[in-house]
């Protein structure tokens, strides 16, 4: 919606009460507008144009886990048809991730750095599957890193998708996997799916 007015300019009143030698005009338009705006994203340094990260509105990057012995842990997600694999959170807060195991017991959870032949950022060489770690704290006395995301023993209900949200820890990781112990106490078949959060 736009409305035009007009306004006196402060520096020539003396122009609309009729001095003839005054040099500015004595009017200015005054343009009110109510505009709305969007925001999609930004142009960085380089002058590249990155847009804006949505929340992911379906879980994604599904594998399928034959036959895990107990004691034995997987990789997920997994290099298969249709997955974003390893998981880059550049641009996301939270993450959710589901897993649907065969036989119900205990698993142990944990997110690790992905593959080695993969490059985070412009690194290769990357420590693969190592418990990655940050600090839960801004105190500059403390300097012990935690790990990121571990869960040495969480109970499972079999042939249900079991979902699980992790907030705010993952933030920005850029080659990210969850390494996954079937500690159930016999031989497990599992699903692994996720779905990433702004």
């Amino acid at each position: 919606m736009a409305q035009k007015r007009e306004g006196y300019a402060p520096f020539s009143v003396e122009r609309k009460a009729g001095v003839q030698s005054a040099t500015v005009n004595g009017t200015i338009d005054v343009v009110q507008e109510i505009r709305p705006t969007l925001t999609t994203g930004f142009v960085d340094e380089k002058g590249d144009w990155k847009g804006l990260k949505s929340s992911e509105e379906q879980f994604h990057s599904f594998g399928v886990d034959e036959a895990i012995a107990n004691g034995a842990a997987i990789l997920a997600p997994q290099i298969a048809s249709g997955t974003i694999w390893p998981l880059d959170m550049t641009g996301f807060k939270d993450i959710q991730i589901a897993i649907r195991p065969s036989n119900g017991g205990n698993f142990k959870m944990e997110a690790v750095m992905g593959p080695a032949d993969l490059a985070y950022a412009n690194l290769r060489d990357v420590n693969a599957a190592a418990t990655l770690k940050l600090s839960t704290t801004s105190r500059v006395a403390d300097t012990s890193l935690d790990d990121l995301f571990y869960d040495a023993a969480e109970a499972l209900t079999a042939d249900v998708w079991n979902i699980f949200m992790i907030m705010g820890r993952t933030a920005g990781q850029k080659l990210l996997q969850f390494k996954i112990t079937n500690n159930s106490g016999d031989i497990s078949s599992f699903q692994f799916a996720s779905l990433r959060v702004v």
